[in-house]
């Protein structure tokens, strides 16, 4: 925001927590909605405009979020402009028993965020996403991306279809699985495998009893590979 300064008889512009390379947005969907679309620019274009003027972000800048069962008191729903947003959605659930003594017998979670040592720097992580595109995506392949997208958009078992974005997503996550596993094109198993996570949070089914594990399954055994 921009706050008077009386000494210089001018708005100077401050610099909100959004400006870091890494935003968590914790339980987001309690914020209300109006703080929620403060986000989608952030997101989307990398800046901040304010009174007319666009401020650009840090790079490399991402956001992780979190959010509430929508059942509880005092959230807020996700409109769906801002879930497309997001590429992935990941639910982390309870931990198992054995996880949850060492949680018990440890230290204090925040406690241990003092002694993590970083494993790769800023220069490093904006050379791995700039070489994601550069690994290979044959015709087929994204044959098999835009059949995948057609069957949301067509089957009429979805209350609404994967978007352009949600498309461009699936592709960049399936180009990213690839080169971590070391290679430098693409499988149709590529897509199998992170399809569930990215369109969880963007596909409703049009009958209840669905789970989003469910969502990402169907649409996987419903549409052949080429």
């Amino acid at each position: 925001m921009s706050i008077y300064d009386r000494a210089g008889n001018r708005f100077e512009f401050q610099h909100g927590p959004i400006f870091a390379q890494l935003v968590l947005a914790d339980e987001v969907n309690r914020a209300t909605p109006k703080a929620q679309s403060a986000l989608l620019e952030a997101m989307e274009e990398h800046q901040v405009t304010v009174d007319g003027r666009s401020h650009a972000l840090p790079e490399p800048f991402f956001v992780l979020a979190t959010q509430n069962p929508t059942e509880q008191v005092g959230t807020f729903p996700l409109p769906e402009s801002q879930l497309d947003r997001f590429l992935m959605r990941i639910q982390i659930g309870y931990p198992d028993a054995e996880h949850e003594r060492q949680l018990l017998l440890g230290q204090d979670r925040r406690l241990l965020l003092a002694t993590l040592a970083a494993v790769l720097d800023a220069r490093e992580l904006e050379q791995l996403q700039s070489a994601v595109p550069q690994v290979h995506a044959a015709p087929p392949l994204l044959d098999y991306v835009q059949a995948l997208v057609a069957y949301t958009r067509t089957s009429g078992r979805f209350l609404t279809g994967l978007s352009p974005r949600a498309a461009i997503g699936l592709l960049r996550a399936s180009q990213c699985w690839a080169l971590l596993d070391g290679r430098d094109s693409v499988l149709p198993e590529d897509v199998q495998s992170v399809l569930p996570a990215v369109v969880a949070h963007r596909l409703r089914v049009t009958q209840d009893g669905m789970g989003t594990a469910s969502v990402g399954r169907q649409v996987i055994e419903a549409v052949a590979i080429p």
